[in-house]
């Protein structure tokens, strides 16, 4: 709806605003034409509820931008993803206004991860969950649409299918072997579509400067950020792991 139009819009205008101001400030080469900051404004939205307030928009673009990408030298510099190393700081300043969620129909619903920590299977079905018609943030619940754009990048070569497939495949195979309930085959698909897997998958990990470039590389890279997406989901105190995850590896 247009609360998410308005977040993303949000985002992405702030996100370019502060990187022209601190360009302005320091007097150094005005970088806004190279579009990298609408690109951080665009990820760090898809990983934002649409009830967010828009106050934290802001605190999260001037986060990502200054103190993630500005200060370590810029564009290629940064050592984590901005939009994610955001998204983490954000959560643990004010995780109550990045873990309220509406449902299709606008009424604060809980996330199908939420049913899975208890452990259960969502109330969706996979349907549902792969064509987006359940809670979430703005840009993690539809894998149709994700699945579409990612298949599209690598049609055009922007990224390779080995990170993903890493990724992907070990969250698969892991929950699938280590289900928490008596349907492992359902628990898997729920496992993979539910809360940021895809969207970390194809358009977080993937991001050049803090992936690897050597073929080898980027599998060991996608099969650990798996690993350890699940070991969190399954251990930690908190029932996502795919940002955290990530940014470890």
């Amino acid at each position: 709806g247009i609360r998410s139009a308005l977040v993303v819009l949000t985002s992405i205008a702030s996100c370019v605003v502060f990187e022209w101001l601190y360009s302005r400030i320091t007097k150094k080469r005005n970088t806004i034409i190279d579009g990298s900051a609408m690109v951080t404004g665009m990820l760090l939205a898809m990983t934002l509820p649409a009830t967010v307030p828009y106050w934290l928009v802001l605190v999260g673009s001037g986060f990502a931008i200054i103190l993630v990408k500005a200060l370590c030298g810029g564009l290629g510099q940064n050592i984590f993803n901005p939009a994610l190393a955001a998204r983490a700081f954000l959560l643990l300043v004010y995780p109550v206004g990045l873990t309220r969620y509406v449902g299709v129909d606008g009424v604060s619903a809980a996330t199908p991860m939420h049913h899975m920590v208890m452990p259960a299977l969502p109330e969706e079905s996979i349907l549902d969950m792969f064509l987006g018609n359940c809670p979430g943030s703005i840009g993690e619940i539809s894998a149709l649409a994700l699945l579409a754009g990612g298949a599209y990048l690598v049609y055009r070569k922007v990224i390779s299918i080995r990170i993903p497939a890493a990724y992907l495949g070990s969250v698969a195979v892991l929950t699938l072997v280590f289900s928490k309930t008596g349907e492992p085959v359902q628990w898997m698909l729920y496992s993979l579509l539910s809360g940021g897997v895809m969207l970390g998958a194809i358009f977080m990990a993937t991001d050049y400067v803090t992936s690897p470039v050597t073929k080898l590389g980027q599998i060991v890279y996608g099969i650990g950020c798996g690993v350890l997406t699940v070991l969190i989901r399954y251990f930690g105190g908190y029932n996502e792991g795919v940002s955290y995850a990530i940014l470890i590896m």
